[in-house]
């Protein structure tokens, strides 16, 4: 009897020996556990902050994009015309120039407008001119001294028997997307009736 209660005895040391050997080994491993998190957590900042400069060079980038040469405007251009074109059936084919005046690059694109005046500052008279989609538009690039051409084709007023004719002084001439015109001195002969029209104009080309 007395052996088996020292066995048990033991057996029951043994156990709690074993016990506390096991929570004497867990508690400094949490601590270890705890130092070893936080070098982890800073050490995988730098890694990721990288990200941030990338991001902000965007704008910077698109304010630095250049926005492109301007439209051509009336006060930087000046007119002419070459009738070398020819003519037909009572009508004269001439190219109508604008020529870039500035000291800048400007954009020449689409279809003037252009009808026949009494003078200067005179109101248009008769029709304006109509579009002559036979040539597509273009972007049309004028550095300084640089031209464009666009067809410009004027019918003979007397083909028409009921024109009203009156004595036009020459043209007025609005570039593209332009409110502001020029005025191109060219006598000739106009209709007054505002149901004929006496011109077309083609889209601004290269010269």
């Amino acid at each position: 009897m007395t052996s088996q209660r020292i066995s048990q005895g033991f057996v029951i040391s043994t156990a709690v020996a074993a016990a506390a050997l096991m929570l004497t080994a867990c508690g400094p491993s949490q601590p270890q556990t705890q130092g070893t998190t936080t070098p982890g957590t800073n050490s995988a900042s730098p890694s990721t902050t990288p990200a941030s400069p990338d991001a902000s060079q965007s704008p910077s980038s698109s304010a630095t994009t250049p926005a492109g040469p301007a439209l051509c405007k009336a006060a930087t251009l000046s007119a002419a015309t070459d009738a070398s074109g020819g003519g037909a059936a009572g009508s004269v084919y001439m190219k109508l120039n604008l020529t870039n005046t500035g000291t800048a690059p400007c954009l020449l694109k689409g279809y003037p407008g252009v009808s026949l005046t009494a003078n200067a500052d005179g109101a248009p008279i008769g029709a304006a001119a109509t579009r002559d989609e036979t040539t597509p538009v273009a972007d049309v690039l004028l550095a300084p001294g640089q031209t464009g051409t666009a067809v410009l084709r004027y019918t003979q007023a007397a083909n028409y028997s009921d024109c009203t004719l009156t004595d036009a002084a020459g043209y007025r001439i609005y570039p593209p997307e332009d409110t502001a015109s020029l005025f191109l001195p060219q006598p000739t002969s106009a209709c007054s009736n505002a149901n004929i029209t006496l011109l077309s104009i083609g889209a601004f080309q290269p010269a």
